[in-house]
């Protein structure tokens, strides 16, 4: 597997800053004892030169040659990164972060970007594709808490307005069993059961109002009053009617995903097109058999992006719901009294545990709808 790709002015411009951004901090101080001891100085040194060695001898586009060369060079991108957070002070160290670690910083940036640029064009195919699918997100994903690492620590942010990822990780670390139970209050009971009957009732009120016109006619209008309601005006409300336990927040989570349901499936069952339903006619079919056999699969797309949607609602109203009322454990529990402890590295990993769960909840439904509507003119290569 191999492929050249001609840089553009772009790359050029980032390699440029690689290079520059090592010579200014070789220059400042970068090879100081502390640089040197843990082969910051030498192993961007030497990454800089092969740069400059490749870019004299006029032929960037061999940068990346196979696709065992782009994968080295990410192994580099998360090398320099990792050299650069090493050079952080630890508990009991007065060193302050000066401009060669700015710098050296500023150059593992540069060049992990250059590397997800470099990446991403690269022509791989087959299981590489899909991996190199994966790799990508994962080094950007891995620079922008290296930058947050790097930023926080380097340059003393208190702890109260944004800590590191290192803490956070450490907190999640020590707090998995805590995490879990707020996972299982929140996801398990309100979040799926809410979202289950919020779609399921949705689904089913439009297929019966696709059959009979004047619900469509008197839900629609109803649909868009009751979206434009605040979370923070229901869930109060749902409390009150169904108790603090999950039951209220499963009811505010209903409210949430049942007219995006509606909604898009009724535009769905529309999405057939008149040659299709006519060929129906004439075979004489019912409105059910007609319903199942072409405007239902025709619908599919839209029902999919409604259950995308409702993944993403669910999770949000289910943990803003939890804010008015909740039993002692809940991940929107966790968050509200957090913040009044100022325990921020515990709230931040509250919203790293939501953001993974809507992330895998919204990858699974995308990777459902791939399978049942692989027909789609979407999917076709």
């Amino acid at each position: 597997m191999s492929g050249a790709v001609r840089p553009g002015r772009g790359a050029l411009l980032l390699q440029a800053g690689i290079v520059g951004a090592v010579i200014a901090a070789l220059a400042t101080g970068g090879l100081a004892p502390r640089y040197l001891a843990g082969g910051v100085a030498p192993l961007f040194g030497l990454a800089a030169a092969a740069i400059v060695y490749v870019l004299l001898r006029g032929r960037p586009q061999m940068l990346q040659r196979s696709a065992l060369a782009v994968v080295a060079e990410m192994a580099t991108a998360l090398l320099l990164m990792w050299l650069v957070l090493s050079l952080l002070p630890g508990p009991g160290d007065d060193w302050r972060a000066g401009a060669p670690f700015w710098l050296y910083a500023v150059a593992a940036w540069l060049f992990a970007w250059a590397t997800v640029n470099r990446a991403s064009v690269f022509g791989a195919t087959g299981w590489l594709k899909s991996a190199f699918g994966i790799a990508i997100p994962a080094l950007f994903g891995v620079t922008v808490l290296f930058l947050w690492e790097a930023i926080t620590r380097g340059a003393g942010i208190p702890f109260v307005l944004l800590p590191p990822p290192s803490s956070i990780g450490a907190r999640i670390a020590a707090s998995i069993p805590l995490l879990a139970q707020d996972f299982g209050q929140t996801v398990l009971k309100s979040v799926l059961a809410g979202f289950v009957l919020g779609s399921g009732a949705g689904f089913l009120v439009a297929v019966l109002a696709d059959r009979y016109k004047f619900l469509a006619n008197g839900l629609l209008p109803l649909g868009n009053l009751v979206s434009a309601l605040p979370i923070i005006g229901i869930a109060p409300i749902m409390v009150i009617w169904f108790g603090f336990d999950w039951f209220s927040k499963a009811a505010v989570v209903m409210v949430m995903t049942f007219f995006p349901m509606l909604v898009n499936t009724l535009i769905g069952l529309k999405a057939s097109g008149a040659m299709e339903r006519d060929l129906m006619r004439t075979y004489h079919a019912s409105h059910w058999k007609t319903l199942f056999a072409l405007r239902l699969p025709a619908a599919m797309p839209f029902i999919f992006n409604a259950l995308k949607i409702n993944s993403t609602l669910s999770l949000i109203g289910a943990i803003v719901a939890e804010f008015f009322g909740t039993p002692v454990v809940g991940m929107g529990f966790r968050i509200s009294t957090e913040v009044g402890r100022m325990n921020l590295d515990m709230v931040w990993a509250e919203i790293a545990l939501a953001a993974l769960t809507g992330s895998l909840f919204y990858g699974i439904l995308a990777l459902i709808e791939r399978g049942i509507t692989f027909w789609h003119p979407s999917y076709r290569k």
